[in-house]
């Protein structure tokens, strides 16, 4: 059996890690409040997988984008995903050097999706992560949003990820704009909306608030992963608390020593930090 991951999500926007609900954000602190908070090369241990994001609105800063995301890599052993204004190679590129494993595409995905075609040739298909927003319009139908969530495409959301070159991503980043920040939980609705014998794994995103939702999440069978982005739900030992309640309730995640075995079976003068 393939086993299960939690994603942890950050949000960046101009120095700062953010909230979002509904896409309208809320500064918190910089990366110096992030690490008193968390500390990844220890959270690493009860997570599977961080996604990082610069959702900054405007002219986006890579430059400061990127030495954030550098120094988040510091000791964090677990996969880094990446992404923010990707529109080319040199755009991914960027990220990579910067410490990212993967790639994560969104306004692209819909505007140039040749773009998929160059970063795959690039970078390999399992490097590059297709992240799609979606949120019903005032007729209460479901409909992707690029931009930040202020655009929206034409098609279903079915048709249009139906039409995205195939082969192209590794995985699908599906996330819930009404869901957002809510802490209500996931909307699994979402999940209907995908094409017929769609095979790419899923990451499902937007509204966890407790343990809880991240486990309903993971026992639907087409979810392969579920991701939280709420910095203040899960500060102090809360990830390592969620890990435990969602092994406990049966699903299968990756196992590894915890810091305190470690530091037992580790020579003296081994820095965890």
């Amino acid at each position: 059996m393939l086993k299960k991951r939690i994603v942890f999500t950050l949000l960046y926007d101009c120095e700062y890690f953010v909230l979002s609900r509904n896409f309208r954000l809320q500064k918190v602190g910089k990366l110096d409040w992030l690490e008193k908070h968390y500390g990844f090369s220890h959270i690493a241990f009860y997570i599977d997988e961080l996604v990082v994001l610069d959702v900054t609105r405007g002219q986006k800063d890579s430059s400061r984008f990127c030495a954030n995301l550098e120094a988040l890599t510091q000791g964090c052993f677990v996969p880094i995903a990446a992404g923010g204004g990707v529109r080319n190679v040199s755009d991914a590129r960027r990220l990579l050097h910067s410490g990212a494993d993967k790639v994560i595409v969104n306004t692209a995905l819909f505007d140039n999706p040749d773009v998929l075609v160059d970063l795959t040739s690039a970078f390999g298909q399992q490097c590059i992560i297709g992240s799609v927003d979606i949120k019903k319009d005032e007729l209460g139908n479901h409909r992707i949003y690029t931009n930040n969530g202020s655009q929206a495409v034409d098609c279903t959301p079915r048709k249009t990820l139906a039409q995205l070159p195939p082969d192209t991503i590794g995985e699908l980043y599906l996330n819930s704009i009404d869901k957002d920040g809510t802490g209500q939980g996931y909307d699994l609705d979402l999940l209907d909306l995908l094409p017929e014998e769609w095979s790419t794994p899923v990451i499902l995103a937007g509204g966890v608030g407790n343990s809880s939702h991240l486990i309903a999440g993971l026992h639907d069978p087409r979810v392969d992963a579920t991701a939280t982005a709420h910095l203040f739900n899960f500060v102090g030992d809360g990830l390592q608390k969620t890990r435990d309640a969602v092994q406990n309730d049966g699903i299968s995640l990756a196992t590894w020593p915890s810091l305190k075995q470690l530091a037992l079976h580790s020579p003296p003068d081994l820095s965890l930090s």
